[in-house]
């Protein structure tokens, strides 16, 4: 039985099944990844990408920050593709226990997941960073320079940037997730960024399937490893 066949098959024998997915997972909508060769940090800007979305340079360079991140992590009109769309449907099928990602562009649940834990939070929830009022992306995408609140405050979106934590209500739920699934499935994630990478080892089960085009540091401890694009993948699922 080939790879495909194996994971096809567990698929359905599982009814508990947990999606672990990285940035892989939104590149085959059009949003570009960190770490590929045409990815972000490959770009040229003034300073390296890590630097400009850490905290401690968006408190003393919110201008900046804020141009960047207009430019390039603020991904609006972007669908979802079929890694999305099956995994809405195997959620809607009470196959899927849950998708824990570490991308902040929403696609998820546009394609109509409903229990998705979002590890580095979302570009679509914004709030003002004195008075806590809420606002959408657009807002801040159209906004000139500093996107502000009326009351004066600086209006941050809801993402975990470097050096800050991740929510650890969030971090308990997907850990919870993953220690009782069935299948874990872990694509487009290249398992280097933690504390994310490190949910892995919460999994007790017996079928954890990796699928990236790259190698990855958890391949020898995976029960199956597909390097093939997900969109090949999922399409055939």
């Amino acid at each position: 039985m080939n790879s495909l066949e194996q994971l096809k098959q567990w698929v359905q024998e599982s009814s508990n099944i947990v999606f672990f997915g990285g940035a892989g997972v939104s590149t085959e909508s059009g949003i570009p990844d960190f770490r590929s060769v045409d990815g972000l940090y490959a770009q040229k800007f003034e300073y390296p990408p890590e630097t400009i979305i850490s905290h401690s340079f968006y408190q003393k360079n919110p201008e900046y920050f804020f141009r960047f991140y207009k430019e390039k992590m603020l991904p609006l009109g972007f669908s979802p593709n079929v890694t999305h769309e099956v995994l809405a449907r195997w959620e809607q099928e009470g196959k899927l226990l849950a998708v824990v990602t570490q991308n902040i562009d929403g696609l998820h649940q546009k394609a109509g997941s409903k229990r998705v834990y979002e590890l580095h939070g979302s570009v679509l929830r914004n709030y003002c960073t004195k008075c806590g009022k809420f606002y959408t992306a657009e807002y801040v995408k159209q906004s000139d320079g500093v996107p502000r609140c009326e009351c004066g405050g600086i209006v941050k979106p809801d993402v975990v940037l470097y050096e800050e934590s991740l929510d650890q209500s969030v971090m308990e739920k997907s850990v919870r997730a993953i220690a009782q699934a069935d299948l874990l499935i872990v694509a487009g994630t290249s398992l280097t960024v933690y504390p994310a990478a490190g949910l892995i080892n919460y999994y007790r089960g017996k079928r954890l399937v990796l699928i990236n085009r790259d190698i990855t540091p958890y391949d020898n401890q995976a029960d199956l490893v597909l390097h093939e694009n997900l969109g090949a993948v999922f399409s055939q699922l």
